[in-house]
């Protein structure tokens, strides 16, 4: 049905607010850099409405440090944008303290805890190599 996909990745040994809080941030910067994602408010059989939500499923994975590393650097390679998160984000509390602090690091350091992307599914599923299915 869909020739993309967004698949989200999560730290492994991350706690589990924090692969929450992680996989937000990351589906949001995924829908910001594709509004279209977006459908229809939602309406209850009462008539209250809701937000809308996004219309193509997500994915959740997991792997180790060094699993998330060579997914940033393959998805670069291959020209396919993402939403990374770092570790050192935890520590901020805001946008632009987290935009600071992201500045400060490569994408070969081992602190990547979370990254997301939307390519076509082919190329997604080269680049998702190692994961596995979030538990």
């Amino acid at each position: 049905m869909f020739d993309t996909k967004i698949a989200i990745i999560v730290r492994d040994d991350l706690a589990a607010w924090q692969k929450l809080n992680v996989t937000a941030f990351l589906m949001s910067g995924i829908t910001g850099a594709n509004p279209d994602l977006i459908g229809n408010p939602y309406e209850d059989s009462e008539g209250n409405r809701h937000l809308p939500m996004s219309v193509q499923p997500v994915i959740i994975l997991s792997g180790a440090a060094n699993v998330l590393t060579n997914i940033r650097n393959r998805a670069q390679s291959r020209g396919v944008d993402t939403v990374a998160y770092i570790e050192e984000m935890f520590a901020t509390g805001h946008d632009d303290a987290n935009r600071a602090v992201f500045a400060d690091h490569g994408p070969d350091e081992a602190n990547t805890v979370g990254i997301a992307l939307r390519a076509d599914k082919k190329i997604v599923d080269k680049i998702i190599k190692g994961t596995k299915m979030h538990k």
